[in-house]
């Protein structure tokens, strides 16, 4: 089943947390919800709302996936020239090729995701003039059979404007932040 994301908007961060509270009561995970928010101090105030990670606010997954793709076809190109051009007939054949074709993906992708950090996620775009007004984007990603528990929980809030949809955190993505936060957690509260 395929996830989607829902958008809402909205000014008051108690509200949000209690929709995530009763969203969490209702089967939702944790990682499945989360606040966009320029005023990250007053969201890690609230105990029960997920905030959005800094990496996640930067485009640095999307371009860096980008620049390898664009790093690929470089790469290929390199090869396809060598061999119609006869390069690869001398005494040192298609390595120095094929480390050149490496050394071509490998720098575009580097730099698909150095221009990806330094860029807001092409995902929450959209919003940066709701977020500088101070209004704060909650969004869940959600399989279509949970669709029905956030019509229940959004109806009880009628603060809450719906912001439309978009594509959800691969479940693969998703599972390694679970696991990623728990190790962390371990390693940085229980080990002191």
């Amino acid at each position: 089943m395929h996830r989607q994301r829902y958008y809402f908007i909205s000014d008051d961060l108690d509200d949000l947390e209690q929709v995530e509270t009763e969203l969490l009561a209702q089967g939702v995970s944790a990682p499945q919800i989360h606040v966009l928010s320029r005023d990250n101090a007053s969201v890690q105030r609230h105990e029960h709302l997920t905030g959005v990670s800094s990496l996640m606010k930067r485009d640095l997954m999307h371009s860096a996936l980008i620049g390898a793709g664009a790093g690929f076809a470089l790469a290929i190109l390199v090869l396809v020239i060598a061999r119609v051009a006869g390069w690869t007939t001398g005494a040192a054949g298609w390595m120095p090729f094929v480390f050149l074709a490496v050394a071509t993906f490998g720098a575009m992708t580097w730099l698909g995701g150095l221009r990806g950090i330094q860029s807001p996620n092409h995902q929450f775009k959209r919003f940066q003039a709701l977020l500088d007004q101070g209004r704060h984007v909650l969004f869940i990603d959600l399989e279509p059979v949970g669709r029905s528990v956030l019509e229940k929980v959004c109806a009880a809030h009628p603060t809450l404007e719906p912001a439309g949809f978009g594509t959800a955190t691969p479940d693969l993505i998703q599972s390694f932040n679970s696991r990623t936060d728990k190790w962390w957690y371990w390693r940085m509260w229980k080990n002191i």
